[in-house]
């Protein structure tokens, strides 16, 4: 299904919650991808431990998927899910001076998780940031995007090949 129109305004054009009463409740998987750019001093500091603030990677794994399961309290619209599973990777690329962030967010239920997989990536790279600031103000968080989601009457869906 495609759809041509916003789905959170109502025929007055008002916002509104989108009614997922009658959806089908399917399980539901979203994956997506995010970047933090570093400079290699700051990426030597984190895989070799030797960070002041400790494992960054692990916090920004577990700051990730604390965020998930606050999506709804972020985004006005969102609903509130009951996720069965948020799965975060981060994987050094030192040769691109970056960092890799893909999420997975899983549920079962009648509407999708897009957004706690996008606020997972976000939080996980922002926590980066944030702990790695000190020595690096110049980092550069890009490419949040949905590679995949699958699960109720919009079935299967891939990004375009992108980075």
């Amino acid at each position: 299904m495609t759809t041509t129109q916003l789905t959170h305004f109502n025929t007055a054009g008002d916002a509104h919650m989108v009614d997922v009463g009658n959806k089908h409740i399917t399980t539901r998987i979203a994956i997506t991808e995010g970047f933090i750019h570093l400079q290699l001093n700051t990426l030597d500091l984190l895989l070799h431990g030797g960070h002041k603030k400790g494992d960054v990677l692990g916090i920004a794994r577990i700051a990730g998927i604390m965020a998930s399961k606050q999506t709804a309290n972020l985004i006005p619209l969102c609903h509130p899910l009951a996720l069965t599973h948020v799965g975060i990777d981060l994987t050094v690329d030192r040769e691109k001076q970056r960092i890799r962030c893909q999420t997975t967010a899983k549920t079962t239920g009648q509407t999708g998780v897009e957004m706690e997989a996008l606020v997972a990536t976000q939080v996980a790279l922002l926590t980066i940031y944030d702990m790695c600031k000190a020595v690096d103000r110049g980092m550069i968080i890009n490419g949040i995007r949905l590679l995949e989601k699958s699960g109720g009457q919009s079935g299967h869906w891939f990004a375009s090949d992108g980075d």
